[in-house]
């Protein structure tokens, strides 16, 4: 996100962690009323991959559920101008017609492995609404697909699909393994975005003066899970073959978004698959060199 408003002229407002703790109510409405920013995007999240939300599923819901609630409502407070919060296509129903449209939300449950964290963003989307309806605040909502790409979690069993599949293979390919193991039977289907398409368009819809409450923001493609693997085989190098285990779960099957309503006000994703995967392949590269790879 800060890559993307870097040439901006607006004054950025960037803490840490270490600076303001996000499960903190006090300490997010402090800062929110001590700096009064104009505008807020609500990225922050506890996240992870299919092993993550079978493991932590408390964790899941009551770390954003938190977060969620800290940071709207203190929006809210600091009569924040508008607000963007970042939602998960976890949000949709397992079984729902495809590509999925906003309007699918709640309209069934979602996948038993995600379920937690599901629930924790549809409350962050109905809360959005929720201060939409009673105060009228402009709080807007993006619901992304997978997401890779610079600065990813390359924890090796929490991370997302494509994080995963990029440390497995590389793993794989610096120790001279003859395959490397893949969950599921590679055949569901998941949409992936680069966090900087993704970043475009937050901005866009931030400084968007009319725009839907909730909008789909997808690549407009999906591939099965073996098709990605196959492709992060390519962009590692690795020689070897992908063997999958079906024993383990394939999550939702797919989960293909509708992007028709962003689409119309004029973002699509620009970054093509393969040159994303190059480019987060270089990123895992070079932080793995300085030490900085997020594993945790």
């Amino acid at each position: 996100m800060l890559r993307c408003l870097a040439n901006t002229q607006a004054d950025l407002l960037l803490t840490t962690r270490k600076e303001i703790d996000l499960y903190n109510q006090a300490q997010v409405l402090a800062w929110m009323e001590k700096n009064r920013p104009d505008y807020v995007f609500h990225i922050g999240a506890k996240v992870g991959g299919i092993v993550a939300n079978k493991k932590l599923p408390a964790d899941f819901i009551v770390d954003n559920l938190m977060i969620q609630t800290n940071v709207i409502q203190g929006a809210h407070l600091a009569k924040v101008k508008r607000l963007v919060f970042v939602a998960s296509n976890c949000t949709y129903p397992a079984v729902a017609p495809q590509p999925l449209k906003e309007t699918a939300l709640l309209s069934g449950p979602p996948d038993e492995n995600v379920r937690a964290y599901a629930v924790s963003k549809i409350a962050g989307i109905e809360t959005c609404l929720a201060f939409r309806r009673q105060y009228g605040c402009d709080f807007r909502v993006v619901i992304p697909p997978n997401l890779y790409g610079s600065g990813d979690n390359y924890h090796p069993e929490y991370s997302h699909v494509v994080a995963g599949l990029l440390q497995r293979a590389h793993q794989a390919k610096i120790m001279g393994q003859p395959e490397f193991l893949v969950w599921g039977d590679g055949t569901a289907r998941r949409e992936i975005l680069h966090v900087d398409d993704l970043a475009e368009a937050l901005k866009m819809v931030m400084f968007c003066e009319e725009s839907p409450s909730v909008l789909n923001a997808g690549s407009g493609r999906d591939f099965t899970i073996a098709e990605l693997a196959e492709m992060v085989l390519k962009v590692v190098g690795f020689s070897g073959e992908v063997k999958f285990d079906s024993t383990k779960p394939n999550g939702t099957m797919q989960k293909l978004l509708d992007s028709s309503r962003i689409s119309e006000l004029g973002w699509s994703a620009k970054i093509s698959p393969l040159d994303g995967l190059k480019s987060a392949y270089d990123d895992f590269l070079k932080r793995q060199k300085e030490g900085s790879l997020i594993t945790g």
